[in-house]
């Protein structure tokens, strides 16, 4: 993990590009030698994962830059977006995938140099999950949603391929012709769950998600050892935004702390969270507990109005 923190998100993006660029050539390489429309199917997906890549290199660069004077919180949400574009296209491939297809189904044709075909969608498949590992480590060690999304849709394509070969495989013994569309299809299907997923993903963190439940759950514990001294608190709510998390909460204290001895509180608890959860970015509002308005909700009418 300390080689993968030692490494940027642009080295992974960049990394991720000249692999995409690698695979593209392999597949369409091996799909001029086969006539295969399984392994042209696969060198279409091939194509979304290059674009998806340039997308990671782009957004990347934007969202880690410092936050600024319009965008107080910083630019990470902009991951999203790069997860939503590149669900979008792997759409758009699969539609491509069944319109060259579906021809094929009703007029099948032979296929040839199977062998060396093969040969070059094994080579493009090990170079993708190559990739696909390293981008994995990146995305634990620099908590990236994007290089997630583009680690996960090359370990897509690798079963992708690997289900193409088998499938090809299966035509040179059988001599079903119609078996390799068929197989393209049902790619594309697959490749519509894929995108599907990424899309939902998106969605999720553009409308400020809820952080996971361990994370919530650690300033809990946090905030009910108040509760022992004679404090409280309400109104917790939480939101992802990529590789950052946020939290606030409304701290109630007897009015008698000093203003010295409510941020000390505050400060405990600030050190508490970022134990086990260093990386939520926690906001704390002091109020009173003795004045029924601090127990007021947004949204609803204030207490005695």
């Amino acid at each position: 993990m300390g080689g993968a923190a030692a490494r940027t998100p642009g080295f992974y993006a960049g990394l991720s590009v000249v692999t995409s660029l690698t695979t593209v050539g392999l597949k369409f390489a091996a799909w001029h030698f086969t006539g295969s429309v399984g392994l042209l199917s696969d060198a279409i997906e091939s194509l979304v994962n290059l674009a998806a890549a340039l997308v990671v290199l782009f957004t990347l660069a934007y969202a880690r830059q410092a936050a600024d004077r319009d965008h107080n919180f910083g630019h990470e949400k902009a991951e999203y977006f790069s997860s939503g574009i590149e669900g979008a296209l792997i759409l758009v491939a699969a539609a491509a995938i069944i319109a060259t297809a579906v021809p094929k189904l009703m007029h099948p044709t032979p296929l040839e140099a199977m062998g060396l075909g093969l040969l070059l969608s094994v080579l493009a498949a090990l170079a993708n999950a190559a990739c696909a590992w390293a981008l994995l480590q990146g995305a634990r060690a620099h908590r990236s949603i994007t290089l997630e999304a583009d680690a996960q849709h090359l370990l897509s394509d690798v079963w992708t391929t690997a289900g193409v070969v088998v499938a090809v495989l299966l035509v040179y013994a059988t001599g079903w012709l119609w078996l390799d569309p068929l197989i393209a299809i049902g790619v594309a299907i697959q490749v519509l769950f894929a995108g599907w997923r990424l899309l939902r993903r998106s969605f999720d963190g553009l409308m400020d998600k809820a952080i996971p439940e361990n994370e919530r759950r650690a300033i809990e514990v946090a905030l009910e050892t108040v509760r022992r001294e004679g404090c409280d608190y309400h109104l917790l709510r939480t939101r992802q935004a990529a590789s950052k998390h946020f939290a606030d909460v409304h701290l109630l204290v007897p009015g008698t702390l000093t203003v010295q001895q409510g941020h000390d509180l505050m400060e405990r608890i600030e050190r508490e969270v970022g134990l086990h959860a260093p990386s939520v970015e926690l906001l704390i509002h002091l109020e009173p507990l003795e004045d029924p308005k601090s127990w007021d909700e947004p949204g609803k009418p204030m207490v005695g109005s």
